[in-house]
């Protein structure tokens, strides 16, 4: 799991999965990497135990390092997608959140700190509402595929919906800020309106379900 860099928050440097995690004191309430990783390998997790960002040790199957890992995934994910030919408009959006979805995961690695708020929600509403106001209405249920873009934009829908699953789950156990979890919520809708935009912007229709079927 790759190192998360924190700004605003006055602790000790901490480890994620046995790596540096990276974040420094709000000196100018501006994100600064306090060290550089020069170790990748450092064997600190090998008895299955990782240090969150406060320098606290929990096991790797704790309900934070789930939620940790699934944002993670997500991000990779929205990485392949990134790796497609997409319409400018989409490009920007998704480039934005993957900075936002790093921001998210320093948040879960460091119990206490908040780096999404409420004017983050807002504006993937508003994406969501930009987005889906070019398309046609829909009268059937849609399957993920099309274009390839198209059908990985899918799989970030799901993905984020897991990531999703795994926030909830930790905000039954521990305190959770409200903005984090609705974010992921609303970035799955947006995931679903990003597909169908792609294959039009493809000249590719949605892939229909079809609910009378020779068996």
């Amino acid at each position: 799991m790759r190192p998360y860099a924190v700004a605003r928050a006055a602790r000790p440097l901490g480890r994620v999965d046995g790596e540096r995690v990276l974040y420094c004191p709000d000196l100018a309430a501006t994100p600064k990497m306090g060290h550089r990783l020069s170790k990748i390998t450092t064997r600190t997790g090998d008895r299955g135990e990782t240090g969150l960002g406060d320098g606290t040790r929990v096991a790797k199957d704790s309900v934070r390092i789930a939620a940790l890992g699934e944002v993670d995934e997500l991000n990779s994910v929205l990485g392949v997608l990134l790796a497609e030919p997409l319409p400018d408009a989409a490009r920007a959006a998704l480039t934005r959140i993957q900075h936002e979805l790093f921001d998210l995961g320093s948040e879960i690695a460091v119990p206490g700190y908040r780096a999404l708020g409420e004017a983050h929600v807002a504006r993937l509403e508003q994406l969501v509402e930009s987005f889906n106001a070019g398309l046609g209405p829909l009268k059937e249920f849609i399957l993920p595929g099309g274009t390839r873009a198209a059908a990985l934009a899918h799989l970030a829908r799901t993905v984020c919906r897991r990531a999703e699953r795994a926030v909830v789950g930790l905000a039954r156990a521990e305190p959770v800020s409200d903005p984090a979890r609705i974010y992921l919520n609303r970035l799955s809708d947006l995931f679903f309106v990003l597909a169908r935009v792609i294959n039009r912007e493809a000249g590719v229709g949605d892939v229909l379900w079809q609910k009378s079927r020779d068996a």
